[in-house]
């Protein structure tokens, strides 16, 4: 008989997830506790922008024309506890107010109203990044609470998702890695995950706490190999060296790869920020914070950037106020293809310019909403043209493609001032300087 999964917590891991299954065949049961969530998944809509994400709900959620009617959405947790054989736990973990560590408080809830519906075996399967130790823990809940006791088991299958790729990354991932403790828990996961392992996808098998140490341990690298690229161009613009000539020249050897080596004005999102600040809390429960201590400087780097850029323009303005000057901000999401402005750095530079005195109008190809519900204050255009109308400055700090595409000349023409600031080091400087602009990139020659 076929499995049957359930997807609890449906923001944009668990509508993403819960999408993915149905397209690898399964029938899918999501829960949430929002019903406007719930009413807008029915409808196939999604509450973010995510490249493919609308179009494969649309497939497959019950009672849309011409769908598989696969998916389906509820609030109900017998329903959900009734229907399912793998229950993924999509469910939040911010980073707690005024500290590092991690918030648990949505996940313990989403195992406190379950449980006690699991009476026949069940696998739950945890798939939020969570600090090491709470599936231990979690099992044990599970276990104590569940009227199908130990049979009612957890597994951890922490996820990779990149936003802008998500579906990709979910129905073709570069890894699948499982922490179990049963090999019937594995078996099962198997059978989930019997596609993408045929097409190629490994299968890594582990405990729980090296399960749950993948994800954190992923992120915490990757902010590294950013903040190092990020320093390298601050000791470029010291020694008045190329970053961009250094990260081609160092990226060519294997062992260091060219992935993450533009510097800019650094990391933001959801993840990433708040995953390193919580690897480091824990590790300090844990008595092991020695070992993460050079976390504390991968995040002052990625920290300092936004203040740097806030310098590089005040420069480009000849060095004294902001007041009456007109800054144009090109991007407000922390990366492209995607809506979320979740501490953006492009947004804080235009929020503090704008602390400042400064005129800031920004825009952004997919961000506007977001960004206009968390900076109400700032001005926002509805083309790159209009945010640039009478500009002393321009900023460039979203790679969006469309920013890479414009052209130079025309925009040119709108502007009080040919000035251009890359942010992102993604744009053609001799492109720029031949339409006249003044063009200048965080640890590159001026000239």
């Amino acid at each position: 008989m076929a499995l049957k999964i359930t997807v609890i917590g449906t923001g944009y891991l668990g509508a993403t997830h819960a999408a993915a299954m149905a397209e690898l065949g399964y029938e899918v049961l999501g829960l949430d506790v929002v019903p406007e969530k719930i009413e807008m998944l029915q409808r196939g809509e999604v509450p973010m922008y995510e490249p493919g994400l609308e179009e494969l709900l649309r497939k497959h959620v019950a009672g849309i024309e011409g769908s598989t009617g696969r998916l389906r959405f509820t609030m109900d947790w017998a329903e959900v506890a009734e229907f399912g054989d793998v229950h993924f736990m999509c469910t939040n973990t911010p980073q707690k107010h005024g500290e590092y560590a991690c918030d648990m408080s949505y996940v313990d809830r989403a195992f406190e109203l379950l449980a006690p519906h699991l009476t026949r075996p069940a696998l739950v399967v945890g798939k939020s990044t969570v600090p090491v130790g709470s599936a231990d823990r979690l099992a044990a809940y599970l276990a104590a609470h569940a009227p199908a006791g130990e049979d009612a088991e957890l597994a951890w299958n922490p996820e990779f998702l990149r936003e802008g790729f998500a579906v990709q990354d979910t129905l073709h991932p570069d890894r699948i890695v499982v922490g179990v403790r049963s090999e019937r828990a594995e078996r099962l996961l198997r059978e989930v995950y019997a596609g993408p392992v045929a097409d190629g996808s490994p299968f890594v098998v582990t405990d729980f706490p090296t399960a749950e140490l993948v994800k954190t341990a992923a992120n915490s690298f990757l902010a590294t190999k950013i903040s190092f690229i990020n320093a390298m161009a601050e000791v470029c613009e010291a020694a008045d060296g190329d970053v961009v000539k250094l990260a081609e020249a160092i990226g060519h050897d294997e062992r260091i790869g060219k992935k993450f080596l533009r510097a800019g004005i650094g990391f933001g999102g959801g993840c990433l920020p708040k995953d390193i600040r919580a690897f480091m809390a824990r590790a300090g429960e844990l008595g092991a914070d020695q070992a993460l201590t050079f976390l504390r400087e991968i995040d002052s780097i990625n920290m300092r950037r936004r203040g740097q850029m806030v310098e590089m323009t005040r420069e480009a303005l000849g060095g004294g106020s902001f007041l009456g000057k007109r800054v144009a901000v090109l991007g407000a999401t922390f990366k492209p293809d995607s809506d979320d402005v979740r501490d953006s750095p492009a947004l804080n530079v235009a929020g503090q310019i704008h602390l400042q005195g400064g005129q800031v109008t920004v825009y952004d190809p997919k961000g506007m909403a977001n960004a206009r519900r968390l900076f109400p204050t700032l001005g926002y255009a509805d083309t790159a043209m209009e945010a640039v109308r009478g500009a002393d400055v321009v900023l460039h700090l979203t790679e969006w493609r469309e920013f890479r595409d414009l052209d130079p000349a025309s925009l040119g023409d709108a502007v009080r001032a040919r000035v251009v600031l890359d942010g992102r080091n993604a744009l053609d400087p001799a492109l720029w300087r031949k339409a006249g602009w003044t063009f200048r990139a965080m640890g590159r020659p001026t000239a």
